[in-house]
């Protein structure tokens, strides 16, 4: 049996669920409903497209207790399908380690502590008094400054770069191109011109985060900046300095955090949403794509501020509505008052 092929029985013994079918079953690879073949293992979590069970070529499917499943189609029966395939996609498909533990080409200073089965790849750049921790990856590229922290099981991938004093906890990855801990947007108007306030906070990243390609998560000015254990930051986000983001929160891509912003644990912010500065975001709080947050939220729950599209033209006469909106409130509130005096 090849290396990277799984027994159903495996992987039940692993990950646990109820198997219906054949436990030596050989599975390899994931793959969706429509496309997969002999040897694919894929899922079904959304009962609208049960349909296509009858289809699928699939060795076996991960879904829910209750769906039926075709002869001949192996299932994983388990409460939350979506996760479970999450995990097993995972055990699929593990991380990939390069080639030799330090390329000839990476730069270690003598003062840097590698504990074992660290990996570095060319031209990577590891600062004195660095510490990296058991079992982590440095990429191609990557830059680790000094007095850097980095703990057990880190994957950073190509052109990360990790500016000096910051500190990230075990299992953090952070994807190609992310910058953690660049000066926060820090100045202060002389008369004529700007003079800029040293940043001499550092970044802060718990357990288990992950970070996108090319997100930027600036030092903090003078306290730090920090990233609670869970957090999941999608690709080209900006968390500016003395931002707080609590546990488990996910932000999508192209998102803009102000500093000094606190956003609680669990929140859940939509793609191209901005953040104004010393905010709060309450728990629990799930932000809509395309909102403007401009003041506090207090009480968890969805919160929408974008305006929906529509054809131009139609556009063009609701914006005037609403550019005349304080207006016609006056006009109504006038009203009002006038029929409240001749009701009296």
């Amino acid at each position: 049996m090849p290396a990277d092929m799984l027994t159903l029985g495996e992987i039940i013994d692993r990950l646990g669920g109820d198997l219906q079918g054949d436990p030596r079953e050989l599975v390899a690879r994931v793959a969706t409903l429509e496309k997969a073949g002999k040897g694919d293992v894929t899922f079904l979590s959304n009962p609208r497209y049960v349909t296509q069970l009858g289809a699928t070529k699939a060795s076996a499917v991960v879904i829910g207790r209750e769906i039926p499943v075709p002869d001949g189609v192996a299932a994983i029966r388990t409460d939350n399908p979506y996760l479970y395939f999450a995990r097993l996609s995972a055990l699929l498909n593990p991380v990939e380690r390069l080639d030799e533990s330090l390329h000839s080409s990476a730069v270690i200073h003598p003062d840097a502590v590698l504990a074992e089965g660290v990996t570095a790849g060319a031209h990577v750049v590891v600062d004195a008094d660095a510490r990296i921790g058991r079992g982590s990856v440095l990429h191609h590229n990557t830059v680790v400054g000094r007095g850097v922290v980095i703990g057990a099981n880190c994957v950073l991938h190509p052109g990360v770069v990790v500016y000096p004093h910051c500190v990230i906890a075990d299992r953090v990855t952070l994807h190609a191109g992310a910058v953690v801990g660049a000066d926060g947007f820090g100045i202060a108007w002389d008369a004529d011109h700007w003079e800029k306030v040293p940043q001499v906070g550092r970044v802060l990243i718990g357990d288990d985060v992950e970070i996108g390609a090319n997100t930027t998560i600036d030092r903090g000015a003078i306290e730090d900046t920090v990233i609670e254990k869970g957090v999941k930051l999608d690709n080209l986000i900006q968390i500016a300095h003395n931002v707080h983001i609590g546990e488990h929160t996910a932000i999508a891509a192209c998102v803009g955090v102000a500093g000094s912003t606190r956003i609680g644990r669990r929140c859940r912010i939509g793609g191209a949403s901005g953040i104004s500065g010393h905010l709060t975001i309450a728990d629990d709080v799930e932000v809509s794509a395309h909102t403007l947050i401009t003041k506090s939220i207090t009480n968890g729950g969805t919160y929408t501020g974008a305006y929906p599209f529509e054809r131009n033209r139609d556009w063009r006469k609701n914006a005037a509505t609403l550019r005349n909106l304080a207006d016609l409130a006056q006009r109504v509130r006038q009203l009002e008052a006038l029929l409240m005096k001749k009701d009296a």
